[in-house]
């Protein structure tokens, strides 16, 4: 098929026979084809593939020695970051397929994050049926359980094979483009504590902006900052910063240290605030950290704890934000909601205490020293009506002076 190329890659010194199989199935489906060896043991040399492991190798900064070290922890990683090189470069990848255990899953999966969102990408790994979010990240990657060890085809192997292989011609074939939004698009955090509030913005905002919420689980904070570094959004109203507690807490839906840099960098309007930083997220009760015996802790059901922020790590938040936002090049606000900054953490309720949230503000306040952001404390609850009118308010506000 004209202009549609699929990409298939893998170790050809341990995958061969697999890989032209998946090869000879998406070429019959009238596609291009192009196979590209990965293989890191440096004596393998008679593959069968059109791009050779030495040719993908030589895209490593420090040249194919880099690569061929003939230790394998070392060797696998280096090609990992030249294949990601190698892959970015080229420009008639309609779409792209590999397999591997471990290892090779591990080798393919961080240049297929690389990849923009929509070129479609297929990965068949035996490591599929276990956690896979290293290998998945923030892209759209689509995982398919081998079954059987990738050690020879048989039946069971090359059924999957056969589905993955179809799977992602069709992806190519019928590929879908969607219409460019004539409305501006916003990126939106969001937790179940402060849905009322997000959703209250969105009614505020909607139809004349189009609203993309992101549950604040690590990777969802991951996935818009990746959005906003693509250019793909026209501004951020920011309600929940909760993945900071748990970046600096040690809980378990941290969104890293890279958590705002996307926004501090992008020219695009920026309304940021507090929601659910009361809280650090771990699993069951009896996954929580010794350290941490005799805190407040709510069920909030069987596998997720939460756990009420202390003064101190409020403080500890205040400032880490308030150093991001003073990163910030271009014009921004921070909006705080002085009467509680979740469900959870309002007058009667479990996490509710005044004072951790006054750590919080005033360690904000005293670290925040960038013109560009405003600081803006209003007398209401984050899911009070009230607070949701100004967020939107506050957003129209940077985007008219925007533009």
């Amino acid at each position: 098929m004209p202009g549609k190329t699929a990409y298939i890659v893998g170790t050809f010194d341990t995958k061969e026979a697999e890989l032209l199989f998946v090869r000879d199935l998406i070429a019959k489906t009238g596609l291009n084809v192009v196979t590209v060896d990965l293989s890191t043991s440096s004596g393998f040399s008679n593959s069968k593939a059109d791009i050779s492991a030495t040719e993908v190798a030589s895209m490593h900064p420090s040249g194919v020695d880099a690569v061929f070290t003939g230790d394998r922890g070392t060797s696998v990683a280096a090609m990992a970051d030249a294949f990601k090189i190698f892959l970015l470069q080229r420009t008639d990848l309609s779409g792209v397929i590999g397999f591997g255990g471990s290892g090779g899953t591990s080798l393919i999966s961080s240049a297929f994050q690389a990849l923009p969102i929509g070129i479609p990408k297929v990965i068949v790994s035996t490591m599929a049926s276990g956690n896979i979010a290293p290998y998945v990240g923030t892209s759209d990657i689509c995982m398919m359980y081998s079954i059987t060890d990738i050690s020879g085809l048989n039946p069971i192997l090359e059924q999957v094979l056969s589905n993955a292989a179809h799977a992602l011609s069709g992806m190519i074939r019928d590929h879908y483009t969607p219409e460019q939004s004539e409305e501006p698009v916003i990126g939106m955090t969001m937790f179940g504590v402060t849905t009322i509030c997000v959703e209250a913005v969105k009614s505020h905002l909607e139809p004349a902006h189009k609203c993309l919420v992101f549950h604040a689980t690590g990777t969802g904070g991951q996935t818009l900052e990746k959005l906003v570094y693509n250019g793909m959004l026209s501004g951020v109203i920011d309600v929940t910063t909760t993945e900071v507690a748990d970046h600096l807490m040690g809980g378990i839906l941290s969104a890293g240290e890279g958590r705002l840099d996307s926004f501090a960098k992008a020219n695009i309007p920026y309304v940021g605030s507090c929601g659910a930083i009361d809280m650090v997220n771990f699993g069951a009760p009896s996954t929580i950290p010794d350290k941490y015996e005799g805190r407040l802790f709510y069920k909030h059901n069987p596998q997720v704890t939460l756990m009420r922020t202390t003064a101190e790590e409020n403080m500890e938040m205040g400032k880490w934000i308030g150093r991001k936002l003073n990163q910030f090049g271009s014009a921004a606000r921070f909006i705080i909601p002085l009467h509680g900054f979740s469900a959870l953490d309002a007058k009667g309720q479990a996490f509710y205490d005044p004072d951790a949230d006054t750590a919080f503000i005033s360690a904000l306040e005293d670290t925040l020293t960038n013109q560009n952001v405003e600081l803006v404390k209003l007398p209401c609850h984050i899911n009070d009506p009230k607070f949701s009118q100004a967020l939107a308010n506050h957003y129209k506000e940077l985007s008219e002076a925007n533009e």
